[in-house]
């Protein structure tokens, strides 16, 4: 297994007394300075990939609509971590495909073919905002978008006509770095999902955050079925790893953390993002596919956060480094190939983050290299 490390650029939770706009624009600030240190220590540590969203709206949650941008900028500042798009919204009504191409491209020039490519639909929030289809539509959406984007990296010139993109033939520049196009993945909340992410021969962003790591292994291997599945990769080529996020703290001293705040921010974060899930991201869906997918959501919600059962089944991965590497083992049994650590949440001092990711890459990240892997990375960043 390999880890990484997922931003969504986060503001702290009131660390500031001033009144809007002026408390808003210093978290955020901080929120992106701190950011890039952390990054900076995981490009030395042998992190494998950055991933940073693309979210719109999301008030107190995230400050990252624009991850070409962010990511270009850490091109220039690290040398050797992967960056990852996580993910780009597709469907047309965001932005036109054609910018999509050029925006990836440009990233993974100045890399020096560093970029691992996500994409996804998005949910309500934001397809609404931006006049997309909060339904199935969008999946058709998504699916020409993206062939779109194949296309205009790896044809001399492009033309296309349909009912949602009209391009009068261009020639696109510039290329990517990575020959034929960076590895692409899908973000995946459902097992359908999954399984069409491995159908399409797509790498699987999933998560561990509302369910025990049994149910995310199940996902999994749904997507395995669609993997074995997959006659003719919608991409170039196939992209068979999983990656799965959830928050990630490593720590020497597990009382001292509960003094700066640990628990705090573990239950803050979950409160929100269940909040947030209900209102916007399942709200087309019926209760019991509500339940479903998340077991867990309606009690977190009314603030029924069961701080040990999520550590307890390994929800959440939190401990000193011999108990992180313990937990963190349990994801490679799953089938995991890629450990995304949201490590940015909450109140957590920046301090004690770059700590966190310093144990994370001197302690567990020698011992996870000693075990191997399935996936030939090598092999695989100079094929692709």
């Amino acid at each position: 297994m390999k880890l990484d490390l997922m931003y969504e650029l986060q503001p702290k939770v009131g660390p500031y007394k001033e009144p809007f706009p002026e408390g808003q624009k210093k978290a955020e600030q901080q929120a992106y300075a701190e950011a890039f240190e952390e990054i900076k220590l995981a490009d030395r540590l042998g992190f494998q990939t950055a991933w940073v969203v693309e979210h719109h709206f999301r008030e107190g949650r995230s400050a990252a609509p624009c991850n070409e941008t962010i990511l270009g900028a850490l091109s220039q500042i690290t040398e050797n971590i992967r960056l990852g798009f996580g993910v780009v919204l597709l469907p047309s009504g965001f932005q036109h495909p054609v910018r999509v191409a050029e925006k990836v491209a440009t990233v993974d020039l100045l890399s020096g073919g560093r970029v691992e490519w996500g994409s996804g639909r998005s949910t309500p929030n934001e397809q609404l905002a931006f006049g997309v289809p909060a339904d199935d539509r969008s999946r058709d959406m998504w699916r020409e978008a993206f062939e779109f984007v194949i296309a205009a990296w790896t044809e001399e010139r492009l033309t296309w006509k349909s009912e949602t993109i009209d391009f009068p033939e261009r020639f696109i520049t510039p290329r990517p770095y990575q020959n034929p196009h960076p590895p692409a993945w899908l973000a995946a909340a459902s097992e359908t999902s999954a399984y069409n992410a491995g159908k399409l021969g797509l790498g699987l962003l999933s998560f561990a955050l509302m369910q025990p790591v049994e149910k995310m292994a199940e996902a999994i291997n749904t997507y395995r079925r669609g993997q074995a599945d997959c006659e003719q990769p919608l991409p170039k080529f196939k992209n068979d790893r999983v990656g799965a996020y959830t928050l990630v703290h490593c720590t020497d001293d597990p009382e001292e953390a509960e003094r700066y705040g640990l628990w705090n921010s573990v239950k803050w974060w979950y409160q929100n993002l269940a909040e947030f899930t209900l209102q916007w991201e399942l709200a087309h869906l019926p209760e019991d596919e509500k339940k479903k997918i998340f077991p867990l959501l309606e009690p977190t919600i009314r603030g029924d956060i069961d701080i040990n059962r999520y550590t307890e089944q390994d929800m959440i991965i939190v401990g000193t480094p011999e108990e992180c590497l313990r937990k963190i083992l349990r994801y490679e049994e799953a089938g995991v190939d890629q450990l995304l650590c949201y490590s940015q949440f909450g109140t957590l001092p920046h301090e004690k983050v770059m700590r966190s990711i310093e144990l994370l890459g001197t302690e567990v990240i020698p011992e996870l290299e000693r075990r191997g892997h399935r996936v030939d990375y090598d092999a695989l960043f100079k094929g692709a």
